[in-house]
């Protein structure tokens, strides 16, 4: 059967590299085993959720070439929720639950003080009929808990249950419902958590395959159990490493650290972000793919790491050079005419600054250089100055050719003796105000004698 995946992201911020990462996990493995993939918004949180966040999900994973099989809103399906909330408080899988937040909280340092484990201890259904009426009388609203099955049949107290499944990454994993608290699955203000939506619609949906990070290894020993309790039948998990940068740390959306939408402004290639959104804390180097089929090619479960994935940014720059240095004219050709190359040097432009440039933009300041005038970073040594006004008096009759700028500085070689650094580094300042750059034999045909003749000293 082809596998159905899900991507479920909250609308409450712009992602970054790190979401990146699970939503290719599940695109990447849908497409290489013909199945399908949703993007399903987990968009509860009305007071933090903004449809334009939303719309920049969307608009995000698709710059980098993932189109979603179908879209869902959780916030749309809350008639779901309700009706199997419903069947779980019939089948007394869930229950009302009335301590405040202060309370719970007492209860826990208490516990923690006796050196117990701070779970719920399911003081809400030790409570009579009575009580529990009370409680209301007193104003106080319920919030609802699911019941793990921990416990033997007329017993609140847990024992040792193990939830086991064989995850695709990290091979055989277990959870002890005993170490858990029951989850909360609705607030008392009637909206519900992402541990009881998620599996109702994954259920709905016919989720087959549950790709996540690792950070849910113990909600999915809780899932399982929910979905054995709405009679769903449970999917596959596998759960990867998250990515974090060099010093450990966590992204977060907040921070806007590397969100898709500013590294999209700031020029780099989508197939960069993705290759290392992947390939790290996979084994394997870390190179720029250049698509995305070949991408699905090299994601390998069994390859990923079980420690963290820990990235430098700086290598988002080393792949993004490496995609450009690769493009042909064709592919930036848009981009070209933008800068205002001339449509029939783009390609001999092209060629020449691409190796160059570490995004395409760059190349826009090789076109001023030629077209405009030299850039402003260098400027030709006192000593230098009377040694390249003559050089550049001597320029040869145009046409200039690939041959031009060898014969140029032999010449100038034999005449004034001069080699080297000393020959060469004065003429490429003159000529583009920079110390390095691309092959001058490709750059002076492109500068023309007219202009270069403008650029003596």
């Amino acid at each position: 059967m082809a596998p159905i995946v899900r991507f479920a992201p909250s609308p409450t911020g712009y992602l970054h590299i790190g979401n990146l990462r699970p939503a290719l996990f599940n695109w990447l493995f849908a497409q290489r085993e013909g199945g399908r993939f949703i993007l399903r918004y987990d968009d509860t949180d009305l007071e933090r959720s903004k449809r334009e966040y939303a719309d920049a999900v969307l608009e995000d994973i698709e710059w980098i070439g993932l189109r979603p099989d179908e879209i869902a809103r959780q916030s749309q399906r809350l008639d779901r929720y309700d009706a199997a909330s419903e069947r779980l408080r019939d089948s007394g899988a869930i229950y009302p639950c009335f301590e405040t937040a202060d309370e719970l909280e007492r209860a826990r340092r208490r516990r923690l003080a006796r050196g117990l484990p701070p779970v719920y201890t399911r003081d809400a259904l030790r409570l009579n009929a009575e009580e529990r009426a009370r409680l209301e009388a007193e104003g106080r609203k319920p919030y609802w808990r699911f019941r793990l099955p921990n416990a033997p049949d007329g017993s609140l107290d847990p024992v040792r249950t193990e939830i086991r499944w064989n995850d695709l990454v990290r091979g055989e994993e277990l959870v002890d419902l005993a170490s858990l608290s029951d989850p909360v699955v609705r607030r008392e203000d009637g909206t519900y958590l992402y541990t009881f939506t998620s599996v109702v619609d994954d259920a709905e949906m016919g989720i087959t395959h549950i790709l996540r990070g690792d950070d849910h290894v113990t909600n999915t020993g809780v899932q399982i159990a929910i979905f054995e309790a709405l009679g769903a039948p449970v999917p596959r998990f596998g759960h990867f490493n998250l990515l974090t940068t060099i010093d450990g740390e966590g992204l977060s959306k907040r921070s806007g650290a590397l969100s898709l939408r500013t590294l999209r402004e700031e020029g780099f290639e989508p197939m960069a972000v993705a290759s290392l959104a992947v390939l790290t804390g996979l084994s394997g180097s870390i190179e720029a793919v250049p698509d995305l089929g070949t991408l699905a090619r090299r994601l390998d479960f069994g390859a990923v790491s079980h420690s963290s994935a820990k990235f430098d940014p700086a290598n988002l720059l080393r792949l993004n050079a490496e995609l450009v240095h690769a493009k042909q004219t064709g592919e930036v050709a848009e981009e070209l005419e933008g800068m205002g190359v001339p449509a029939d040097r783009a390609d001999a432009f092209w060629l020449t600054v691409r190796g160059n440039c570490e995004r395409v933009r760059d190349a826009a300041a090789w076109a001023d250089i030629i077209w405009k005038g030299p850039s402003q970073e260098a400027a030709v040594a006192d000593a230098d100055r009377a040694f390249v006004a003559d050089a550049i008096d001597a320029l040869p009759p145009e046409p200039f050719a690939a041959t031009t700028w060898k014969l140029w500085t032999d010449d100038l070689k034999a005449r004034t003796g001069r080699k080297g650094r000393a020959l060469f580094l004065p003429l490429r300042i003159a000529l583009t105000g920079r110390e390095h750059g691309p092959d001058m034999s490709a750059l002076l045909p492109l500068i023309g004698r007219e202009k270069a003749l403008e650029r003596r000293p």
